[in-house]
């Protein structure tokens, strides 16, 4: 039986990764595991340096951004965003559009005074022109929602949590101050955060902020300041690899558009399973239902995971059910899904009408 994992997070990776990284760990190249390969070694520092020139082709990246590999995940950078990118202005701007961006705002709070956006899908945002930034989540893991467009925001740089979007389909980089994401989406393995950011961007950092929290720093060492998450930054050297081979990141936006169309339109044609999100706001990553009756989502996820199906449970503060459709998640896999939601559908609807 083949199985198919639909986790938000980590997230399943193409199967020539897992191939190829699985003999990393045993024998690299004739150098032993790739867990003993120290990142001082010029086997590494060549890893290091090719997987940054195949991200900045993949997402057309330019010379006036640091690429950053850094330790961590991505909740990290919701103290270090405001540390580093603060300088001498005492607010931000936080565009509120789900459970991550709350979480931000939280940790934001300890550095600065925040201006909440509730509005995060109108055509312009209620910013502040004397804000150091404003802050977005485009993609909203827990709801299954995203910010269908970025407004023009003038001289007040966008900084954007991209963890579960980033590397689905192309972006202009330059509309971005700084992105971040972590990598265990549609980078690789857990453990490692991508910082993308305008050069000019970096400030002087509040005091205190430790030194392996402090942009330029890092960006001076070229994320070698200390010893990296090696094998994370591999394996998305490896991702990065896959994703050129595949036709890029416009080949990845047309599957996974058409990925999350397939599962939407079944959803939609049913009265079994409902999506409360309205339609230009639904993500194509993560993709949120119910039942129309509650009491048989466990059944649902039992039998799930019986025919192969795993990891469909919502989020914890949500509930309900949830199906990631990352860029390695393959189309078969979603039709596989649609093909038990109509048996389970056909075994329970005469018992919820």
């Amino acid at each position: 039986m083949k199985i198919y994992n639909f986790c938000s997070g980590p997230a399943i990776l193409p199967d020539e990764v897992l191939q190829e990284a699985s003999q990393a760990l045993i024998d690299w190249r004739g150098l032993g595991s790739f867990l003993a390969i120290s990142h001082r070694s010029p086997e590494f520092q060549t890893i290091a340096r090719e997987s940054e020139r195949d991200l900045r082709v993949l997402l057309n990246i330019p010379d006036t951004y640091h690429v950053l590999f850094l330790a961590g995940g991505a909740s990290s950078q919701f103290a270090m965003v405001p540390m580093n990118l603060l300088g001498d202005k005492k607010s931000a701007d936080y565009v509120n559009s789900g459970y991550w961006s709350e979480m931000a705002i939280k940790e934001a709070r300890r550095y600065a005074e925040i201006n909440v956006i509730s509005e995060a899908n109108a055509k312009t945002w209620a910013y502040k022109s004397e804000a150091a930034y404003i802050h977005c989540v485009p993609n909203e893991t827990v709801q299954g929602v995203s910010i269908p467009y970025i407004p023009d925001c003038g001289d007040v740089p966008i900084v954007a949590d991209m963890s579960s979007c980033l590397l689905s389909a192309p972006i202009d980089i330059t509309k971005f101050g700084l992105i971040y994401a972590g990598s265990h989406k549609n980078i690789g393995a857990a453990g490692m955060t991508l910082v993308i950011v305008r050069k000019d961007f970096i400030q002087i950092p509040l005091p205190n902020t430790p030194s392996l929290y402090n942009y330029q720093i890092l960006a001076d060492a070229h994320s070698l300041y200390n010893t990296p998450p090696t094998f994370a930054w591999y394996t998305a050297s490896l991702v990065f690899t896959w994703l050129l081979n595949q036709g890029g990141l416009a080949e990845m936006a047309k599957r996974n558009a058409e990925k999350a169309a397939l599962l939407y339109e079944y959803i939609d044609s049913s009265k079994f399973y409902k999506n409360r999100v309205p339609v230009e706001c639904r993500s194509l990553t993560n993709i949120t239902f119910q039942l129309s009756d509650p009491h048989l989502e466990l059944k649902f996820i039992t039998q799930s995971q019986t025919n192969g199906l795993l990891n469909l449970k919502g989020h914890r503060s949500l509930g309900g059910l949830r199906a990631s459709l990352y860029n390695a998640m393959p189309i078969e896999g979603v039709k596989s899904l649609i093909h038990f939601m109509r048996e389970f559908e056909h075994q329970y609807v005469n018992k919820t009408s």
